[in-house]
């Protein structure tokens, strides 16, 4: 049964992680990719990650455990500054895009 949910919280991951690289190539600006990127990859890993901590031994599991607490993390706070650092250093939005809401301050 553990193996089984391990496998299926894999397989979940697989594919956000290939959705993630998808919109990475696909999306026309920095800031969709970095969404892209950040959103699917960050939960493509954990999902993959937890299905190793389900069937994973215990060492195994602690490890794939404090990856996933870093990941959490580490993740959101890199595409704030990247995102920050696009918009200090003059990378324009999209030009499709609606709102910037970095424009009305």
């Amino acid at each position: 049964m553990r193996e089984t949910l391990s496998l299926i919280f894999m397989v979940i991951g697989c594919f956000f992680n290939l959705f993630g690289c998808i919109g990475l190539v696909r999306l026309p600006d920095v800031y969709n990719r970095l969404q892209a990127s950040t959103k699917c990859v960050t939960l493509g890993t954990c999902c993959v990650l937890f299905g190793i901590l389900i069937s994973g031994p215990v060492n195994i599991s602690f490890k794939a455990f404090l990856t996933i607490v870093f990941i959490l993390i580490s993740s959101p706070t890199v595409a704030h500054a990247l995102s920050r650092a696009s918009i200090k250093s003059g990378i324009k939005l999209w030009e499709k895009s609606v709102v910037n809401k970095m424009e009305e301050e």
